[in-house]
């Protein structure tokens, strides 16, 4: 299959699939970029993540765009990005014209209610993927600290995801690396 059909058809499938907006298709860009069609490993998926949450703008959108960008250069960037913000465009066109008539329905309420715990179990998923990665990388002491302070920086202090992503890279880049020559 043509390289830039499969981009298309990653970020589209990816796209398509994951209500909410950009948090949610990370798990599923995840699957067809690191599972599917083996483009990169979890750490460079990871990195990318990493990456690009402090950058400003959708997650969605700078993931399609470097993924496609170092698959398939340039053409595949403008593929990853259009397969990305097309199923977007379409379905808020359908939607929101349908979903104007029936606003006040208790089944619009409950479909929108109900694909709430779906999300949160898809990025559980991933955040274990990620912790148990980190674990065998940085070992469970380091790996549970750096989870424990970036929950307490963001969850309880309000500090912004892109600030403690900032800081983490200034220390990874800072401090020295296990087993590294001193040479």
């Amino acid at each position: 299959m043509n390289l830039q059909l499969q981009i298309f058809i990653a970020f589209f499938r990816s796209g398509i699939l994951g209500f909410g907006g950009g948090p949610t298709t990370i798990p599923l860009v995840h699957k067809e970029v690191v599972t599917n069609y083996e483009w990169m490993t979890d750490e460079e998926f990871s990195d990318v993540i990493s990456i690009g949450n402090t950058l400003p703008g959708p997650i969605g959108t700078k993931m399609a765009g470097y993924i496609g960008y170092r698959v398939g250069g340039w053409l595949g960037l403008i593929t990853a990005l259009i397969a990305t913000v097309i199923p977007t465009v379409i379905l808020m066109i359908v939607l929101l014209s349908t979903l104007k008539q029936f606003s006040e329905s208790k089944f619009v309420s409950g479909m929108t209610n109900g694909v709430i715990p779906i999300v949160a179990v898809m990025m559980g998923v991933l955040t274990w993927d990620f912790m148990k990665k980190a674990k065998t990388s940085l070992g469970l002491k380091i790996a549970s600290l750096i989870f424990i302070l970036s929950f307490i920086a963001i969850a309880l202090l309000n500090i912004h995801p892109g600030i403690v992503i900032a800081v983490l890279l200034v220390l990874a880049l800072a401090l020295p690396v296990k087993g590294a020559d001193a040479s």
